[in-house]
């Protein structure tokens, strides 16, 4: 369990953050001196140097947003425009791709910041350039959108690159095209002009999500706790109804694959940030304020809840739950996180992402009046171990920036540098763009800068 009775505060971490972004920008200007941008898209690290995988390019986007964020944290005006000619020469291809749940990965990661980056201020306003980005995101979202399954309880979900069977955890962190889109003032097309909402879909995915991929101990199986998450749900696509959990990337249906426990975690709390924008009258169509919220809400907190409990003291957790070497660690819930152990791999890259829920969470509950403290707490302890050896990457010769993540243990993709067969010392995309995420949104909080959210303050059309 995370100990949270460390006495961390956000600006206890600033002198972490300095170091971490010179670190961080390190790691950028050594990644794009030995990647050709006409070479498929980096994706984890072998042996300290960033391979390609060629498939989906489902990680370009926290490539090219990794220069976006550095820019936004340090005003190195050398990262935006990398990041921005990027954007515009390697991006459009994401935009209209069908074959994806991953536009709220690419596109919001960059179209998406250079437009928050404009209305924050912090590039000049240039009209067409933000009708630009803003034509992006509209076509992203309603490109995601289209992507859909209906369920015989009335709902529907955006379906996984598996197939129209196939609802993936990981996809809530899209719905940030589909917000996005909705709040453009953007709408998907069907035949004969039939106008599909993207609020909607966005809602209809998150309760599908919350029903099927979030547990509350409530007795749907025998291993049902409050908080665990299935990777994959899978449904009968002849009539919609839901037939069993799976997993792709974890080790058991019937555990928690923690990097889709992180997407949970973090993607309900943002979505509960968006909802706050909107007018109650524009939520009374699809149950209202209330209902919407409640049910964001149990699905955030019971992901949390499980995380703080099935985490080692530092916040970062191994890469499943059930995953079988971890009997034989001892009691490794109740001690900080071993990636040098001979048994089990640590998913760092859960952490970086996972943390940013919890920090989300915390503020929203204290500004509804309750306790969020001990969300924020758990947060800050993640956050902490990250920019902290072994997990920030020194080594000037190491492409990754986040130590110990895992891409997928069960095909064995991760490079192992021992006989212990134990992925370790190793760096993902994703990984080191989301701790440059949470950094980034513990840096607005030290400097009193505008909250970080993916829609900005401004964002509504």
């Amino acid at each position: 369990m995370i100990d949270l009775n460390q006495e961390l505060t956000v600006d206890s971490l600033s002198g972490q953050l300095r170091n971490f972004w010179e670190i961080s920008g390190e790691k950028i200007e050594l990644l794009e001196a030995g990647c050709d941008r006409a070479d498929a898209t980096p994706v984890f690290t072998v042996n300290g140097q960033y391979v390609a995988q060629g498939w989906t390019e489902w990680t370009q986007g926290f490539q090219f947003g990794s220069s976006i964020i550095q820019y936004d944290a340090t005003g190195d005006s050398e990262f935006l425009e990398s990041g921005r000619q990027a954007t515009v020469e390697k991006m459009a291809s994401h935009v209209s791709h069908f074959g994806v749940h991953d536009h709220g990965f690419n596109n919001v990661s960059t179209y998406g910041a250079l437009r928050r980056l404009m209305l924050e201020g912090r590039l000049p306003y240039n009209g067409w350039e933000l009708n630009f980005y803003e034509l992006a995101l509209k076509s992203s979202a309603a490109v995601q959108a289209y992507r859909w399954s209906e369920t015989v309880d009335g709902d529907g979900f955006i379906f996984s690159f598996n197939g129209p069977h196939s609802l993936f955890c990981d996809t809530i962190r899209s719905l940030r095209s589909l917000s996005l889109g909705h709040a453009l003032g953007h709408e998907l097309m069907h035949e004969n002009d039939d106008r599909v909402s993207l609020l909607d879909r966005m809602l209809q995915h998150a309760r599908s999500t919350a029903r099927y991929s979030v547990y509350y101990g409530e007795g749907r199986d025998e291993y049902d706790v409050w908080g665990r998450v299935a990777h994959e749900s899978i449904f009968n696509v002849n009539d919609g109804r839901y037939r069993c959990p799976g997993t792709q990337q974890g080790y058991s249906p019937f555990s928690t694959w923690t990097r889709g426990l992180a997407w949970i975690m973090t993607g309900y709390s943002e979505q509960l940030e968006y909802i706050s924008t909107l007018d109650d009258s524009e939520l009374d169509l699809y149950g209202g304020r209330q209902e919407i919220e409640a049910m964001m809400l149990k699905a955030t907190q019971a992901s949390c809840d499980f995380y703080i409990e099935n985490s080692p003291t530092d916040g970062v957790p191994y890469w499943d739950t059930g995953a079988p070497g971890l009997t034989k660690i001892g009691e490794y819930l109740d001690q900080a996180s071993d990636p040098f152990n001979q048994y089990e791999p640590i998913d760092s890259s859960a952490a970086a992402i996972g943390a940013q829920g919890l920090l989300r969470l915390g503020k929203i509950l204290n500004q509804r009046g309750e306790d969020g403290q001990r969300y924020i707490q758990a947060g800050l302890v993640s956050a902490k171990s990250l920019l902290s050896e072994p997990y920030l990457c020194r080594d000037p010769n190491h492409e990754g920036l986040l130590l110990h993540s895992v891409y997928h243990r069960p095909r064995g993709w991760d490079y192992m540098p021992d006989d212990d067969q134990v992925p370790r010392g190793e760096s993902c995309m994703w990984g080191d763009y989301h701790l440059r995420e949470l950094a980034l949104y513990l840096q607005r909080l030290i400097d009193d800068g505008p909250y970080y959210t993916f829609f900005s303050a401004d964002c509504t059309a």
